[in-house]
């Protein structure tokens, strides 16, 4: 596989392999990011790929305590399983430790696999990933290369970055649409429950309107039948009458 080969030699920043019985199962460490909570400290975890890799995104799992990602579950980025749709097939696993790297120090905001904690509980966690272990690969920090600088980022790898960063500042836009949105959602459900009593109250005016109607033709008819009734009287009256006096 062209990416173990190329991966195969640490450098001071990350390092990669797959296990030998799995090449679909990788195991990594990444330096923490310089000037940021994570500073110092050392990452390890697991890299899942896809039978259909480099078309599919793979899967990452953060096995260290590190306070940005939950640990043993599959973390949401815009380079992971959660998120096909911005995968490239022109990446690598390279790329999405970089990614990794570069997402770190971004606010979470609530996505998948993140968390959010202090500064200080970050700082704590970093000086004890030190001497964290993972059971195939062992130290953690006995991994990385302090003699191997990282290898420069390709224009394109850059450009992945720089649409990290792009994304992590247009987060709180994103959540002030979302809860535009909610508003928007609560502020119709409100005008459904104030409309309720009038269309109520429309219906009872119907209601009375026909109810009068109704007594109206029903009192029609009543006056009808009576000056039918009173003509048909007047008539027999009149038809006796003119008997008796023609006799």
């Amino acid at each position: 596989m062209r990416e173990a080969q190329e991966l195969h030699e640490a450098t001071e920043e990350y390092c990669a392999s797959p296990l030998e019985d799995n090449l679909f199962e990788w195991h990594f460490t990444v330096q923490g990011p310089p000037s940021t909570d994570f500073e110092g400290g050392v990452y390890h975890g697991r890299i899942l790929l896809p039978p259909e890799y480099p078309m599919k995104p793979p899967n990452i799992i953060l096995l260290t305590p590190n306070g940005r990602f939950e640990i043993n579950k599959k973390i949401c980025l815009s380079i992971s399983g959660h998120h096909p749709e911005t995968w490239r097939p022109s990446w690598s696993i390279r790329t999405a430790l970089l990614a990794l790297i570069a997402f770190m120090p971004t606010p979470g905001n609530g996505t998948i696999g993140s968390l959010e904690i202090s500064k200080e509980k970050r700082q704590k966690l970093a000086k004890k990933s030190l001497s964290w272990q993972c059971d195939t690969c062992g130290k953690i920090v006995d991994l990385l290369s302090k003699n191997t600088v990282k290898k420069p980022i390709t224009e394109e790898e850059q450009t992945m970055l720089n649409t990290i960063a792009l994304k992590a500042d247009d987060s709180p836009t994103s959540d002030t649409a979302v809860n535009a949105e909610s508003n928007a959602e609560n502020e119709l459900r409100q005008r459904n429950v104030d409309s309720t009593p009038t269309e109520n109250q429309d219906r009872q005016q119907s209601d009375v309107i026909i109810n009068q109607q109704v007594e109206t033709m029903s009192s029609s008819n009543d006056l009808f039948w009576s000056i039918l009734i009173a003509s048909l009287v007047s008539a027999i009256i009149l038809l006796v009458l003119r008997r008796l006096f023609l006799v």
